[in-house]
């Protein structure tokens, strides 16, 4: 036996309220959108048919609430109709003998008039259909799921309206300055005029038409046409705009230039339309992730919307219209870079991580824009350019702490590294090794910046031997060798360095030792064999007073304290986070200097 499944409307609505559209305000656009279709059908019948759509409040009197009317001049609906799609879940009067023109629908669900049951708990609907002789007919449904229809004694001009009695706690949305708003933000560009009446107060709110259509006299009329329009809109003075247009999805629009760098964490979203009318302020799937430099407002034709209505779905149409969109954004910066390079570097102080992001993906943008791109350096910020015309090879560090560690160091001895620490930087200086056949990319760490510093004469390694088999073992509990030579600057007098499988194990031991003991033997193991023997070096250097002076200190004790303290100083000259031992060393080793400058002031006296 088969059986039919059974409906809840209140459950119905109450999805519909909470779960499906962003909020109650919605039920302006579904009106909106049914009376935009249905005026979209009678043209089929009468090509010269001029539509026009009005809304009128009653306000409320005594223990009457406020009524708000909504009228229409489409195509009505005969009464067979009513009960196919006013009164069935899922239908809509879009389909059947529609179907082969729904593009020209903004509709795509039956259940567009159930979202009026969130403000009201009546719908009353009088229409009378423009196809031949037709009867007026009137249909009231209740929330509870029944209805009712009567054929009225009156003629009406074909067409449709609707009657919404305000319930308890939605008075908000039946307030004239309210009805007015919601029908501008939903309806501002749709093609036929939207009257709001209030007493004696009427208002048209959609006769600006679609700012980025108009006919423009100049590009510098449309420009700041557009910029003006952005401001109203989105209450922002934005760097610049570019108009968007994709036969995918017959989109178009414009792109405005935020005139901040905005947070790569935030989301970016868009005011989209779907035949002119507003879907939402806040998609988020419009254009290519690289994109976050600009805000949108566009108008797609031919994209298809969710259930909702209140986004764009994702199929192999909105694909190609993204793409399409990223082309056109990308085919600016191209022309900004061929005809206005002042600005351009304004661009790109301001958006230089999206120009990175779309430099990574494309190979023919990174030949044209590297050279702009700003980096930091060893000897201050400078774009790729600048540093191309100074150095044969590139030579950057992938991690910033080891840039910390080095810059200082490189500096002095004329040798320029970049920071490659930062979002899109590492990959786009490999990528120049890739793309240019010439170009050399090398990776430098402390360890090999070592290699370049002057060794000891042979005197020299005579007087430091003793002293670095003492720091040697002084070292060896930190996992650390001791060796000596000469560098600048001479006022740093050492330099800890570890090659990059090196500060990997420094990385695991740290965490072995904030891990429970299961995690603890898991991160051991990926030392392997070897996790004993050193993996960091501390240099000295030679050239440094102080180094000179301590390697003269008999007391052995007092050696060990100031060998230690200076271990501890290059780690945090370094930006190296101190393990246990460290902070322990650290500690101890300030107060026995304090203990033995104290001691030292008795024995003299002084």
């Amino acid at each position: 036996m088969d059986f039919k499944f059974q409906i809840d409307l209140r459950g119905i609505i109450d999805i519909l309220s909470n779960h499906l559209y962003s909020g109650p305000q919605v039920f302006v656009r579904e009106l909106l959108q049914n009376a935009v279709d249905a005026i979209r059908a009678r043209t089929q019948l009468d090509a010269e048919h001029e539509g026009e759509i009005s809304l009128e409040l009653v306000p409320h009197r005594g223990t009457n609430p406020a009524t708000l009317v909504m009228a229409d001049n489409g195509v009505g609906l005969a009464e067979s109709e009513i009960h196919q799609f006013l009164a069935t879940i899922g239908a809509s009067s879009k389909r059947d003998e529609l179907a082969d023109r729904r593009s020209e629908f903004i509709g795509q669900f039956g259940i567009g008039l159930l979202s009026c049951f969130v403000v009201s708990d009546e719908i009353v609907v009088i229409t009378r259909s423009a196809r031949g002789p037709a009867a007026t007919i009137e249909w009231r449904g209740k929330s509870d799921g029944t209805y009712t229809m009567k054929p009225l004694d009156r003629d009406i001009a074909p067409g449709t309206q609707v009657y919404l009695r305000c319930k308890p706690g939605c008075e908000e949305y039946f307030e004239p300055a309210r009805v007015r708003e919601l029908a501008e933000h939903f309806g501002g560009l749709l093609p036929y005029p939207i009257k709001v009446t209030a007493g004696r107060e009427s208002q048209l709110v959609n006769s600006a038409g679609v700012p980025w259509r108009q006919e423009f006299s100049s590009d510098r009329e449309r420009r700041a046409t557009l910029l003006n329009y952005g401001r109203k809109v989105f209450e922002a003075d934005f760097f610049d705009c570019v108009p968007l247009r994709s036969s995918a999805g017959q989109l178009d629009g414009v792109a405005f230039v935020l005139p901040f760098s905005p947070s790569l964490a935030t989301k970016r979203t868009h005011r989209v339309y779907l035949k002119r009318m507003l879907l939402s302020e806040n998609a988020e799937n419009l254009l290519p992730e690289w994109a976050f430099f600009v805000k949108c407002v566009v108008n797609a034709d031919d994209l298809r919307p969710t259930a909702s209505r209140e986004s764009f779905y994702e199929d192999e149409l909105l694909d190609q219209a993204r793409e399409a969109l990223g082309n056109t954004l990308r085919d600016y910066l191209v022309q900004l870079a061929r005809s206005d390079p002042k600005r351009l570097r304004q661009l790109i102080g301001l958006h230089y991580l999206s120009i990175k992001a779309l430099a990574v993906q494309d190979d023919e943008f990174y030949r044209l824009f590297m050279d702009w791109l700003p980096f930091e350096t060893s000897e201050g910020e400078m774009t790729f350019g600048e540093y191309r015309k100074q150095h044969d090879v590139v030579r950057y560090t992938p991690n910033l702490d080891q840039f910390r560690q080095i810059a200082q160091v490189a500096a002095a001895q004329s040798l320029c590294v970049i920071n490659g620490a930062y979002t899109y930087d590492a990959e786009l200086l490999e990528r120049f090794g890739q793309l240019f056949p010439n170009g050399q990319v090398e990776i430098v760490d402390a360890s090999a910046l070592a290699q370049t510093f002057e060794e000891l004469s042979l005197d020299e390694q005579e007087r430091m031997f003793a002293f670095l088999q003492l720091a040697d073992a002084v070292l060896r509990k930190f996992r650390c060798a001791a060796e000596a030579k000469k560098f600048q600057p001479a006022e740093l007098p050492t330099l800890y360095t570890t090659d990059t499988a090196a500060y990997f194990r420094r990385s695991v031991d740290q965490a072995r030792e904030i891990s429970d003991d299961h995690w603890s033997g898991v991160l051991g193991n990926l030392h392997g064999k070897k996790r004993d023997e050193p993996y960091a070096q501390l240099c000295f250097n030679c050239l440094n007073p102080l180094v000179r002076k301590v390697a003269r200190i008999e007391d052995k004790k007092l050696l060990e304290r100031v060998i230690q303290m200076l271990y501890v100083q290059a780690l945090l000259l370094g930006h190296h986070p101190l393990n246990s031992k460290e902070m322990a060393v650290l500690n101890e080793g300030l107060l026995g200097l304090i203990e033995w400058g104290v001691d030292a002031k008795r024995e003299t006296g002084r």
